[in-house]
């Protein structure tokens, strides 16, 4: 892979998965203060993101059939879902309990898996063009590179969640902010893809 076919990669990562810092950085927020925490974000992502890939190269081989894309808005579903429940147990007071403020809540790796594949409809929509018109070797790299970075956006979001005025404001907001952003997140999905006819 030349130097200029691996910018390229990079450039397409970025853009496509900037806007996970923002939820990572929330699921860090959740979890701050309990073991395990970060491979828990970590494991997650990588299987949201290595179903994002498979997604995009099944498609990519002419398997539209598996994920037809008018499916992709509806994954707007999970994070609506999850925002929800977590919304309701804000409401409810759950893990309010002073060994969940010095703890932190329990993250869980198929949530995190949940809301970055559903995340991805996006990245799938963009990758298959472009992986459409590389060869299959140059795909494969693609995702090499992909994958390596996943590791970098998470400790992106680590350091962002970790430093302290921000993580002030995640610790005393999270349990507000984060059944927000996975609404906003599952609504956006939804209408930006015409799901419901919306």
């Amino acid at each position: 892979m030349t130097i200029t076919a691996l910018l390229q990669a990079v450039g397409l990562f970025i853009a496509t998965n900037i806007d996970d810092i923002i939820v990572l950085s929330l699921f860090f927020a959740r979890g701050a203060g309990r073991s395990g925490t970060t491979a828990k974000i970590l494991v997650g992502q990588y299987l949201g993101f290595l179903g994002i890939l498979a997604a995009a190269v099944l498609v990519t081989i002419g398997a539209g059939w598996a994920l037809p894309s008018e499916a992709i808005p509806y994954f707007g579903l999970i994070p609506l879902a999850l925002g929800l429940w977590a919304g309701w147990q804000a409401l409810r007071g759950e893990g309010d309990d002073d060994d969940a403020a010095v703890a932190g809540k329990s993250v869980a790796v198929a949530t995190v898996a949940g809301v970055t594949f559903a995340n991805g409809g996006d990245n799938i929509g963009v990758y298959v063009p472009v992986f459409l018109n590389i060869s299959m070797a140059a795909v494969i790299t693609y995702c090499l590179v992909f994958l390596l970075l996943v590791a970098v956006l998470v400790g992106l979001a680590k350091f962002v969640a970790t430093r302290e005025p921000i993580a002030e404001v995640l610790e005393r907001w999270e349990h507000i902010l984060f059944p927000i952003v996975l609404i906003g997140l599952g609504v956006a999905i939804l209408v930006g893809g015409g799901a419901f006819g919306l």
